[in-house]
This record gives structure tokens, C-alpha cells and sequence, in this order.
């Protein structure tokens, strides 16, 4: 077996499981060699917590590229989830060029909005330069708001499968060449992922649990990620990606008091299954 080796770049959040807490962790799980480049340090994440301390990394980031470009480090792939500015991304899609192997994997999770709302320190600056990096992608895993606010479409909550098409047609059409859209509900009760590959459609649906838990999209970014540097194909990481999430909600309902994240700790072992 290869042993390939991954990039991360979002930020990270000390206590919170989100983000680096989570990726390396899971992308470590499923057997890849995991690089991080954290883009600021937090002491707990945004939601729910207060006056929590933040330090920007991104004056770092250019000195950490010309180190690895003078070793000549290089990855199988590069995940990118919350990024802090335009300028991030910027720099984000300097490393795409400068640091990816021949044929590695480029994946975006443009972390950026939920809920039909941008996240607040965000603005129509920085969508559009997400979307420009969006376009560097092999892989961009959006949310229906996000891929909203990517291709300029209103957002709604019932929506047919023409409605989602037409999003995932927009946001190839930006130059991504696979898109994985989560949070498509086409029944009460059911919800799941829409994987675009090849020019071809494909759904994988599940139960839709009602307890919510902050940092699944990157649980399930990250889970994505590994099991496609497993070598299995987009859907396969997708319905992978989505099983594992939601035995992280579930493993979560049963515990006291835990709001601020979801313990993707506990089930690590049925990822590792999944992945077998």
C-alpha cells in the first residue's frame, strides 16, 4: 500500500472539536501521513464560548511555504477548511501550486455560511474569492448555503432536484471538477449528500437526526478526505464521510452537557471499519 501524505489548512481551535482538532485526528485514523498549516489559533472556537483569545497566523504562512518548497516537501493532496480572510486564500492558492504533487488531490471545504447566512466575519469580498479558489479544486464540499452564495442562487429551504442540480451545475461551471453538496433533503425524515462526478449524479441519503453538534461539517470534510486518499472513489468517501457523522451525532446524544462539539473520538474505530 502507498502511504500518501496529506495537507490540512484551517485553523486551530484548542478546545471545541472542530477544525485541526478534528482533522488530524480522523485523516491520521484512516492511515494517511497528515501535515498541518494552521492559519490562527483560538482558544476555544466562535459559538457558544466568549471571550475566547485568537492570534492570526497569516503572516506565517509564506515563510512556512518557502521552507517546504526548499526541502522539497510536497503532498498527495491538500484540504483546506475555515480560512480567516481573502488574504488566506490568496496564499492558500499559492500552496495548490507550489506544494501539491502531480495528480494530488485538491479538496475544499469553503467553509463560509450555514443557514442561508454567511458567517459574521465574512462579506461578498471574501465569496468571491472563495470562489475563485473553489475553481482550483478537484473536490469542493459545500453545504446548500454555501453553494448559494457561491454561484449567486437565492437560497431556499424546499427545493426539488432541479433546484439542486442547477446549484451543482453553477458551481462546476467555476471550475471544480467534482462536487460533494451535503445537507440535501428530498423527504422528511432523510437527508444526504449529492456527489457530482464525471458529469454524473449520484445521491446517498440517510436518517436525519435531530441533535445538531458544531463541527460536523468538519468531521465530515475530514472523513471524506481520508477515505479518498484511501483510494476509494468520491462516492464511496461521501457515503463513508456521512455514515461516520452520523455516528458521531449519535454518539454524542448520549452524553451530558456536551454542546461545543461532537465526540467523533468515541466511533473512530467504525471509521476505521468503514474504511476495510
Amino acid at each position: 500500500m502507498s502511504y500518501k501524505r496529506v495537507l490540512t489548512v484551517q485553523d486551530i481551535s484548542c478546545v471545541g472539536q472542530c477544525s485541526l482538532t478534528v482533522a488530524l485526528p480522523i485523516i491520521s485514523a484512516c492511515g494517511i501521513e497528515t501535515a498541518v498549516l494552521p492559519s490562527a489559533v483560538l482558544s476555544t472556537h466562535t459559538a457558544g464560548f466568549t471571550g475566547f483569545t485568537f492570534r492570526d497566523l497569516t503572516e506565517d504562512i509564506p515563510a512556512i511555504m518557502a521552507h517546504w518548497q526548499k526541502e522539497g516537501i510536497m503532498f498527495d493532496g491538500i484540504y483546506t477548511g475555515y480560512l480567516g480572510s481573502t488574504e488566506q486564500i490568496d496564499l492558500v492558492a499559492a500552496l495548490f501550486d507550489n506544494c501539491a504533487k502531480e495528480g494530488a488531490a485538491i479538496i475544499v471545504d469553503p467553509a463560509m455560511a450555514d443557514n442561508g447566512k454567511l458567517y459574521p466575519a465574512f462579506d461578498g469580498e471574501y465569496v468571491n474569492a472563495m470562489k475563485k479558489l473553489c475553481g482550483k479544486a478537484d473536490y469542493v464540499l459545500p453545504n446548500i448555503t454555501e453553494a448559494c452564495f457561491l454561484t449567486d442562487t437565492e437560497y431556499k429551504t424546499e427545493y426539488d432536484r432541479a433546484y439542486i442540480d442547477g446549484l451543482i451545475t453553477k458551481l462546476a461551471a467555476l471550475g471544480a471538477k467534482n462536487v460533494v453538496l451535503t445537507g440535501v433533503s428530498y423527504e422528511e425524515g432523510k437527508t444526504g449528500v449529492v456527489v457530482f462526478e464525471n458529469g454524473e449524479y449520484s445521491y446517498y441519503k440517510h436518517d436525519f437526526l435531530p441533535n445538531s453538534c458544531h463541527g460536523t461539517g468538519d468531521i465530515y470534510a475530514s472523513a471524506f478526505t481520508g477515505s479518498l486518499l484511501r483510494g476509494k472513489t468520491p462516492y464511496e468517501s461521501a457515503q463513508i464521510a456521512a455514515d461516520y457523522t452520523v455516528e458521531c451525532i449519535k454518539a454524542t446524544a448520549g452524553l451530558d452537557n456536551h454542546w461545543y462539539g461532537a465526540a467523533f473520538e468515541v466511533v473512530l474505530g467504525k471509521l476505521i471499519e468503514m474504511l476495510k
